[in-house]
């Protein structure tokens, strides 16, 4: 699919879907749990999916008929044998996190997912699985799938590199249900928002985790998750793409349902909006954001080491800011579906974006955009962020690898159609 772009401004009222990462996790640790859980939001996109067929294969039923609550009957902490090879899809946490549960078995287990899960690093999850009792190895000897994972792990002390913090968390989830319990040493621990929110969301099925300043975790082992039931809050990792088009076009939006308190980094899109100078109101204590724009905005330094997502909105953001705008810590960003920071500089520049580029740190100076040919490089986030980049730029933007979108938001044609956006889709036949 395509998306063809043009000039555009917006105007009215959205509510984002719910959260693709507490999806995640939610999908997990309710399949993982004794009884029955009731999920209530979950994000109906490609990687849920992919993550509950694969726990389906451990031996978890979930039911998701309803698109506003899916019901999950769990393996009481037990997951089966899969008597098929799990595939993660284009779901890197998906596949991250079922390496770690794979551990907990007593048997083999076998991990893939599509080429670009089988380009993304796992050694260090690998290594840290081995130190705690079992044995993984890589197919093709390259740190990357398909694995083969034989547990189940019993425990121990292990040690990460901070840079990705889905090394971190299958960890924390698997380590409660290991004999021994496990103790994980950090190394500049980044993306910290993400492992506050699986810490969360293993409290909500009744697990327990300390750390020491995020440096050392301690995970007790003969954990046991319980049933719950819980709402998963609106994707602020998703709202950006509408809010940064909001600000940077003769838009008024006004967003609902969001969660001024959830984990995720990315609710201080609209605080950095807010401190470019964007026109950025708050009402029902957080929980409604309305963004209008048409204020000039100036450049300003971004930490990204908790919000590595937001790299390419941002980098579109900038493109607008007088100045520069200096994007930092973009290290975890690199390592998602594609190289993101690179990703989305590539792809602006092809629109008349100017940058500079250093290995943590991505500059972009204000520019004026024109409509081009964009390669979505079969990244979502990328798609989106060229996608808002398109409204405006001058003349007509084609962006391949639409149908990406679908991957953490399923809806955002409809969404942004709805508040009048200029966007055409053109099926590949």
């Amino acid at each position: 699919m395509k998306f063809i772009v043009t000039k555009t401004s917006l105007q009215g009222t959205t509510k984002i879907p719910g959260n693709k990462s507490a999806s995640a996790r939610a999908i997990v640790l309710a399949s993982l749990a004794e009884g029955v859980s009731r999920v209530k939001n979950p994000l109906p996109g490609a990687d849920s999916f992919s993550i509950v067929e694969m726990m389906r294969a451990l031996g978890a039923k979930i039911d998701t008929s309803q698109h506003d609550e899916w019901v999950f009957e769990g393996v009481a902490n037990q997951p089966k044998v899969p008597s098929c090879v799990l595939d993660a899809g284009n779901s890197g946490t998906g596949f991250y996190l079922l390496c770690a549960i794979s551990s907990l078995i007593e048997g083999f287990s076998v991990i893939s997912g599509d080429y670009q899960i089988c380009r993304r690093p796992a050694q260090p999850l690998i290594d840290s699985l081995n130190d705690l009792g079992a044995e993984v190895f890589s197919t093709r000897d390259s740190g990357s799938a398909p694995l083969v994972i034989r547990g189940p792990i019993k425990g121990g002390k292990t040690k990460l590199p901070g840079v990705n913090s889905q090394w971190l968390s299958p960890l924390l989830i698997a380590g409660a249900l290991s004999t021994e319990g496990v103790t994980i040493m950090e190394d500049d621990l980044m993306e910290r928002p993400y492992v506050d929110m699986t810490m969360g969301w293993m409290k909500i099925a009744g697990g327990t985790i300390t750390h020491k300043d995020y440096d050392e975790f301690t995970i007790p082992g003969g954990q046991k998750y319980k049933s719950f039931e819980t709402e998963i809050p609106a994707d602020w990792g998703s709202s950006g793409y509408p809010m940064v088009a909001a600000a940077i076009t003769d838009s008024k939006v006004t967003f609902t349902g969001m969660d001024p308190n959830d984990y995720a980094g990315e609710r201080m899109y609209p605080h950095i909006i807010k401190d470019m100078g964007g026109n950025v109101t708050f009402r029902d204590h957080g929980k409604t954001v309305v963004i209008e724009g048409g204020s000039e905005l100036n450049g300003i330094e971004i930490d990204c080491s908790g919000t590595p997502d937001a790299v390419p909105a941002l980098a579109v953001l900038g493109c607008k800011a007088r100045g520069k705008t200096v994007l930092k810590n973009v290290e975890a960003s690199r390592l998602k579906e594609t190289d993101r920071t690179k990703s989305i500089m590539e792809e602006l520049s092809k629109m008349g974006g100017r940058f500079e580029e250093t290995p943590d740190s991505l500059t972009i100076y204000q520019s004026n955009l024109k409509g081009t040919h964009i390669d979505g490089r079969h990244d979502h986030r990328i798609v989106m962020a060229t996608a808002v980049a398109a409204m405006i730029a001058k003349g007509e933007t084609i962006i391949d690898d639409a149908e990406y979108v679908k991957v953490s938001f399923p809806n955002f044609y409809e969404t942004f159609t709805s508040l009048g956006a200029n966007i055409q889709r053109m099926e590949i036949i």
